[in-house]
């Protein structure tokens, strides 16, 4: 089967005869139509930061893990062959052709969906989803997003959707802000020519916001994110840490008891179901207009270094496989 395999910094490999997975018993195989890169990946393919010191090569098909795809062969009760569905590739071997995957990362499709790709943004928002479970609810309160990527874009719509009454978007890239505008967001702040921090107090009359969510990983980002929450605010730590040990201003976060929650895993794909149901209806409908380049598979080597660097509206870019 074809795959891509990351076998250096910055360099992939095409794969034309990687072995075919078998499904075991509990399990679908999966015959993938589309994948999308995800901010988690560029670690993985620059070799930078927390992920300086994995060997190379990665194992083939890793780390991809937002795919669409029909199911292909069934070991599982009630997931029939021929259903269009999203899925979670268990291992996150998910940049190839045919991935294995097992309920509950998996939400069925409607089979005649008209872009089936534009629903690979219900991955990231299932993650969201089961984030927004592990803190209190927003009805009601000021918030704040570092970070535009697509998880810090999804966020933004999110927080709006659950009753925010105010979101401040900020990132260090002005196409990325006007994204922000598109999806709720009432103030945008261009990090790369404000301090977002004085910004922030200027806009709140120095309150500051109830809740943060952090979601670059970048220390400098996480820094400024610490400094964002009012005294008795939340902080919601969401983007992956570029380092194993980095700078962060705690003194402050403890003198103003701000409460710190993380989320991460495979746990989102109890979510899968509801966001692709969501995606679907007008609740979070506009999100796929974030699945933006479409690229063929060929061009795969492009599109990993076009993520790596940000390149204009290249949010959630999808490789059609």
């Amino acid at each position: 089967m074809r795959a891509i395999q990351i076998v250096e910094p910055r360099k992939i490999a095409m794969l034309d005869d990687a072995p075919k997975p078998e499904p075991g018993e509990g399990e679908v195989l999966v015959r993938c139509t589309h994948v999308a890169l995800c901010g988690s990946n560029m670690g993985q393919y620059t070799g930078e930061g927390l992920w300086g010191n994995i060997d190379f090569p990665n194992p083939v098909g890793w780390a991809g893990h937002e795919n669409i795809g029909v199911i292909a062969e069934s070991r599982c009760e009630g997931w029939e062959e021929g259903t269009l569905v999203l899925a979670q590739p268990h291992g996150y071997y998910g940049f190839a052709e045919y991935i294995l995957c097992r309920p509950p990362a998996i939400a069925r499709l409607p089979q005649d969906a008209p872009d089936p790709a534009a629903l690979v943004v219900a991955q990231p928002l299932a993650t969201i989803l089961r984030a927004m479970t592990r803190t209190d609810d927003v009805i009601g309160q000021s918030c704040a997003v570092i970070g535009q990527g697509p998880m810090g874009l999804v966020f933004t719509h999110t927080l709006r959707l659950m009753g925010a009454s105010s979101v401040i978007a900020t990132d260090l890239l002005d196409w990325r802000l006007e994204w922000s505008k598109r999806y709720g967001a009432d103030h945008v702040i261009d990090a790369s020519k404000e301090n977002v921090v004085e910004t922030v107090k200027k806009l709140t009359a120095e309150k500051m916001v109830d809740f943060v969510v952090e979601a670059a990983g970048y220390v400098e980002s996480l820094k400024t994110a610490a400094y964002l929450p009012r005294v008795g605010g939340r902080l919601f730590v969401f983007g992956m840490p570029h380092y194993e040990l980095q700078e962060f201003p705690w003194y402050h976060v403890f003198r103003r008891n701000i409460q710190i929650n993380t989320c991460v895993g495979p746990e989102c794909g109890a979510f899968f179901q509801t966001a692709a149901d969501m995606v679907l209806d007008e609740r979070a409908s506009a999100l796929t207009e974030m699945v933006t380049p479409r690229m063929p598979w060929d061009k795969a080597p492009e599109a990993f270094e076009m993520y790596a660097e940000c390149a204009k509206d290249s949010l959630k870019l999808t490789l059609e496989v």
